[in-house]
């Protein structure tokens, strides 16, 4: 049995220990190359004049021009007090003269590369960005606090253990390889229906694409006008019912909303040739749905990311049809109409992977959720990917339970054709925005249509809606706008009850008007906190009236009775 102190290992023990690891991860990366052509490209290959070698020489004759700058760079990194970065959290990094220098060139080297990047002559702004984008993720890739014998922490936990962190970094390492995807929060910390999406309520319709959770009131009376939630399907409704104290939907029962959440079925062979118009039309069931259970005219909605997008289109759908009143209000989360300036997302929409998407999909027709999740963890490499593989793989830990994370990791997957389309449709040709350019349901989408009253909110920190992105909706409506700019990103600018007591948001007064986001920010007023509070207001300003929650505002009580309790089957299955 191994000493934990590490002082009953002998040398021939460390030698044999490091080179079974070294062994194993070079075993793991030969294997890994042999399906390189298999992996999601990083939308960085030819899209233009300049290809990738192309891209890679501009950038190292840039390098080498600006490296007489490295010793001044040097002095500017230490100035800019980089020991605020979390990487090189550890006092070796600052004490140790080895670590110390070692962090100081890595930040010099890092910067100056990124710097690099805006002296390339010759590149169109796309390619540019691109090589912006794949600079950024090798720099935070080569970081010294990412490899184990550059590390101090992994070195000195490895003394500790007597190797044994290493070993178990190992069998973390080969189970998240068979698994597919990197672990962020330990299994089993966090089970559905037991301590995350535990708001009381029962599903009472189900198709093939979706089950409807309707939730039980906690209030004698409600709003007469129901809300419906519709949220991504790239990801668990439940974003919105984590734990009790920071569920949006426990929070807004409470407030006395009487409140519908449509759980999407993860793709399989029997969605598998959904497409745009089926989630449009999806949507427009669900609200009809409502309406006939409670005998309301209309209902309030939100709709989440590609779900708020999808939800624009349907309340141009219903405007296209003279069937606007079946909505008193649309409520967006980060989502964006305009694809002009979507972001880094925007690195992966080309031709090669389209082509790889279709390979991926083969004959069953479905893009598996992993692929997404590495995408959108690349995005925020440096916090989603490396911080993880030092903790796991070459600190041989656990990660720490986390509700939010444990809900990243529990993938989704899509109809592939539907996924490419959007992709190509919205995000490449930006079609949404041109009137007619796009047909739902046998009807042109014109969303200069669009007079229902708007609630837009958008994260200041956003990397997959860009805030400038959202804002552009504003553009293109004719109805009211409410434009709300949360702190924080896509998730938590969103999921920030109001005991948390965290962030801000900005919000115009009433009559201010801002012609674009940059004015917004200037006139805009600050608040702390979360923006719920001011949600519900808006809501209640259009439509306060109340009915007792009895009848069929009871989930099962109505025409539509309980098929089981939430959170349901759906969300449950990949």
């Amino acid at each position: 049995m191994a000493d934990k102190s590490g002082e009953g290992r002998s040398g021939e023990d460390w030698a044999a220990v490091m080179a079974r690891t070294q062994k194993m991860w070079m075993d793991a990366w030969a294997d890994s190359f042999s399906h390189a052509t298999k992996a999601p490209g990083l939308g960085v290959g030819k899209t233009g004049p300049a290809d990738a070698m192309e891209l890679a020489s501009a950038g190292a004759e840039a390098w080498a021009q600006g490296l007489e700058a490295w010793t001044k760079m040097m002095g500017q990194m230490e100035a800019a007090g980089h020991a605020r970065d979390r990487r090189f959290a550890a006092p070796e990094w600052s004490d140790n003269p080895l670590f110390a220098s070692m962090k100081q060139a890595y930040l010099a080297w890092s910067a100056q590369m990124l710097g690099t990047v805006d002296q390339v002559e010759g590149l169109e702004e796309a390619d540019r960005e691109k090589l912006r984008f794949a600079t950024k993720e090798m720099v935070d890739a080569m970081s010294p606090a990412n490899f184990a014998l550059t590390n101090p922490e992994v070195l000195a936990r490895a003394s500790e253990t007597g190797g044994d962190s290493l070993a178990k970094g190992m069998s973390n390492f080969f189970a998240d390889l068979a698994a597919g995807q990197l672990t962020q929060s330990p299994e089993g910390a966090f089970e559905l229906g037991e301590n995350l999406a535990t708001t009381p309520g029962k599903v009472i319709y189900e198709t093939d694409l979706f089950q409807l959770i309707h939730y039980a009131p906690t209030t004698e009376k409600v709003l007469e006008t129901p809300l419906v939630i519709f949220p991504p399907w790239i990801n668990r409704f439940y974003i919105l019912d984590l734990t009790p104290e920071k569920s949006f939907v426990k929070w807004a029962v409470d407030q006395g909303v009487s409140l519908f959440m449509v759980s999407w079925k993860s793709a399989d062979e029997t969605v598998a040739d959904a497409g745009m118009d089926d989630y449009v039309t999806a949507q427009v069931e669900v609200i009809d749905t409502v309406r006939d259970l409670l005998g309301v005219k209309s209902v309030h909605t939100i709709g989440y990311c590609v779900a708020g997008t999808v939800l624009s289109m349907t309340l141009a759908l219903l405007a296209a049809k003279g069937e606007t009143d079946m909505v008193e209000s649309a409520t967006l989360f980060t989502a964006q109409v305009d694809f002009e300036d979507a972001g880094d997302l925007k690195m992966f929409v080309n031709d090669e992977t389209f082509t790889t998407l279709e390979q991926l999909a083969g004959e069953t027709g479905i893009t598996d959720g992993r692929v997404l999740a590495a995408t959108f963890n690349v995005l925020r490499g440096r916090d989603l990917v490396w911080n993880y593989v030092v903790n796991n793989y070459l600190m041989g830990k656990d990660p720490r339970p986390f509700d939010l994370l444990h809900w990243n990791g529990d993938v989704t997957n899509l109809p592939a054709n539907w996924h490419i389309d959007y992709l190509k449709r919205l995000y490449r040709d930006n079609l949404l925005v041109e009137p007619g350019a796009i047909s739902v349901d046998g009807h042109p989408i014109d969303l200069t249509m669009i007079e229902t009253p708007l609630y837009v909110q958008a994260g200041e920190q956003d990397h997959i809606a860009p805030p400038a992105s959202v804002w552009k909706i504003t553009e293109h409506v004719k109805g009211p706008v409410r434009f709300v700019l949360a702190g924080s990103g896509h998730i938590a600018g969103v999921v920030n009850p109001p005991s948390a007591g965290k962030y801000h948001y900005a919000v115009l007064k009433d009559g201010v008007p801002a012609h674009d986001l940059a004015a917004f920010r200037e006139k805009a007023e600050t608040h702390e906190g979360s923006w719920w509070p001011d949600w519900i207001g808006w809501l209640r300003g259009i439509d306060g009236g109340e009915v007792e929650a009895k009848g069929a505002r009871v989930p099962g009580k109505g025409k539509l009775k309980a098929i089981e309790d939430a959170p349901g089957r759906y969300v449950k299955t990949r």
